[in-house]
């Protein structure tokens, strides 16, 4: 599968779970997860909380996937994209959040992902964006989520979700050096 047709049923399951109807049984809920919903810290990631929010999030989920689209292909991505979606949806339980819906948490992971990917294959401008990234976050972390933002939304901005992306996404693409640098010696292991 190319990523043009993986994008295409991205965008297709993510306009389908803004329903309402769906977006009530898929939406990230504290109180519905401890009931043993546990599929809605997946399927929290593909909820948004309005029309706006929803088609703001799948135009930087092509923009992204457009600019880091020579690190990857379709299945492999998938599988980057469902790690980060489980560790932004586990993680927000650590948080006071009680309810929430949004792909951002993923696309800030996905971001941290290929600015590290960038880096490591010597792309021009790869520091810059993971310098932009850890920016970005430190200064929601100090000084809250966006006003325009928020009122775009209609809601707070889970900047804790962006927090824990962007670290799942950093954290991914620099496990395969920790690996490799553990069993690429030249002296035998015992």
């Amino acid at each position: 599968m190319s990523i043009r047709t993986f994008l295409m049923i991205a965008i297709t399951i993510l306009f389908i779970a803004q329903w309402p109807d769906i977006q009530s049984w898929l939406a990230w809920d504290r109180n519905a997860i401890i009931d043993g919903e546990v599929w809605r810290i997946l399927t929290g990631n593909l909820t948004h909380t309005n029309w706006p929010h929803m088609i703001m999030n799948t135009l930087a989920l092509a923009i992204i996937t457009f600019i880091y689209r020579i690190h990857f292909s379709a299945r492999p991505y998938s599988l980057l994209l469902l790690a980060l979606a489980l560790v932004v949806g586990t993680g927000i339980i650590a948080t006071d959040i009680q309810w929430y819906a949004g792909l951002s948490g993923v696309l800030h992971g996905l971001f941290g992902w290929g600015a590290v990917k960038d880096i490591q294959t010597k792309q021009k401008g790869g520091w810059l964006l993971l310098f932009g990234l850890i920016g970005k976050v430190c200064s929601e972390q100090y000084f809250g989520g966006s006003a325009s933002s928020e009122a775009l939304i209609g809601a707070r901005v889970a900047i804790e979700a962006h927090l824990l992306g962007a670290i799942a996404g950093i954290a991914i693409a620099l496990i395969p050096i920790a690996f490799k640098k553990q069993f690429n010696r030249n002296k035998p292991l015992y």
